[in-house]
């Protein structure tokens, strides 16, 4: 009986003790706060007049309000350079803090400032602020009636400004579609070509393409001849860079049309040598089309040297003798590199001139004609010599192609 009675004051102990301990613990471990933003701080400033929450200022007290805070911007800048980054912030926040009594349009214009370069300086948590408050003054556009164009730019300006694409592309969205509804052609290419970059620039090559294909139709439309070439131009390089030959080649033949059009043959060697590629890269899927690639090139080739572009036309050469190899087209091969020795030649393009050798003499040493490759290796050391570069190459090759013709 005692033992039990014994066992049941211990138990009972324990169990006070431990409620008793949780208590404390309880008591003593306060919840996680997070620390608020710096620009949501509503303590009266010593640069506001006294009475700046309960009605809007002068033009003469934002005048000097505006003045006050240029001081500080620069009061950071030379605090960031002399290396406190903590304080340099703190000053950028109360800047900022008090910029909201200037208009939502000078705030976001700010914001948009320190938040580049709170970027540059790997400050998340300062981006995070900046962006929060670029959030409440979007939401508060949205319920405005007639939304303030030039305040939604800079907002739009802003957002990319802290690295928030998609924040960005919802206000220039928002944006256009005002400007459309207002028939405003020309603020409606402006904002289109704005959302098309910022698609470019975050690799986001489809809605670029989308949009960029937008912007031919309207200059189509209105008969904007230098707008078509450009957007004609920025298409080609979307289409290229998302790998879309199919799409390349409907825009570059666009292109070659105008230039002919326009006589500018100059710049048809360069495109027809792209078609080509696309032609070639499609044809991996379709080995029909491998001839349309070959005929691009053929052509950049010709324009090339009638044009005197001889670096083109070299370039248009080696693309064609690199096709016939693939065919077992040796003999063409061949043809086009003594044409490809010229152009270097006339090019004065003596590292050129090297690789044409060495590209003759691989050709012949897959016929097995082995004097002949021998003389265009001899000709490429040459040219080796004569720039001190590969010089090891050449002599190698000459080395094994003598012993192979001695057995």
């Amino acid at each position: 009986m005692l033992l039990q009675r014994l066992g049941k004051i211990i138990t009972a102990t324990s169990a006070f003790l431990l409620v008793s301990n949780w208590l404390v613990l309880a008591e003593t471990k306060k919840p996680e706060r997070f620390s608020p933003s710096p620009l949501e701080i509503y303590t009266l400033d010593p640069l506001l007049p006294p009475n700046a929450q309960q009605q809007p200022l002068s033009v003469q007290q934002q005048q000097q309000l505006e003045l006050a805070l240029d001081k500080l911007h620069q009061e950071a800048g030379t605090k960031l350079q002399a290396g406190d980054r903590q304080g340099a912030f703190n000053t950028w926040n109360r800047e900022l803090r008090l910029r909201r009594y200037l208009g939502p349009l000078k705030e976001v214009q700010a914001l948009g400032r320190v938040g580049a370069i709170a970027f540059q300086n790997n400050e998340r948590q300062e981006l995070q602020y900046i962006t929060q408050r670029l959030q409440a003054i979007q939401k508060q556009t949205k319920a405005q009636f007639l939304p303030d164009l030039d305040l939604l730019q800079a907002l739009g300006l802003a957002y990319q400004q802290v690295r928030s694409p998609q924040a960005a592309l919802e206000v220039y969205n928002q944006l256009l579609a005002i400007v459309r509804q207002q028939k405003n052609a020309a603020k409606e290419v402006e904002i289109l070509t704005t959302i098309g970059n910022l698609h470019l620039n975050w690799f986001d090559y489809p809605q670029a393409a989308a949009t960029y294909e937008e912007l031919l139709k309207l200059a189509v439309v209105r008969g904007d001849a230098a707008g078509q070439l450009t957007y004609l131009q920025q298409l080609a390089y979307i289409y290229q860079q998302g790998k879309q030959p199919q799409q390349a080649i409907r825009i570059r033949n666009q292109l070659a049309q105008i230039y002919q059009k326009q006589n500018n043959l100059s710049q048809l060697p360069a495109l027809n040598l792209a078609i080509g590629s696309d032609y070639e890269s499609l044809a991996r899927e379709n080995s029909n089309l491998l001839q349309q690639a070959f005929n691009n090139y053929q052509q950049a080739y010709m324009t090339a040297w009638q044009l005197q572009q001889y670096v083109r036309a070299a370039e248009a050469l080696q693309k064609l003798i690199a096709l016939y190899r693939s065919q077992g087209q040796t003999q063409e091969a061949l043809q086009a590199s003594e044409i490809l020795l010229q152009a270097q030649q006339l090019a004065s393009n003596v590292y050129g001139l090297m690789k044409a050798y060495d590209l003759i003499g691989q050709i012949y040493l897959e016929r097995k004609d082995y004097p002949q490759a021998l003389r265009a290796f001899q000709k490429g050391l040459e040219m080796a010599q004569q720039l001190r570069y590969d010089e090891d190459y050449f002599s190698g090759q000459i080395q094994k192609i003598s012993a192979q013709m001695l057995q």
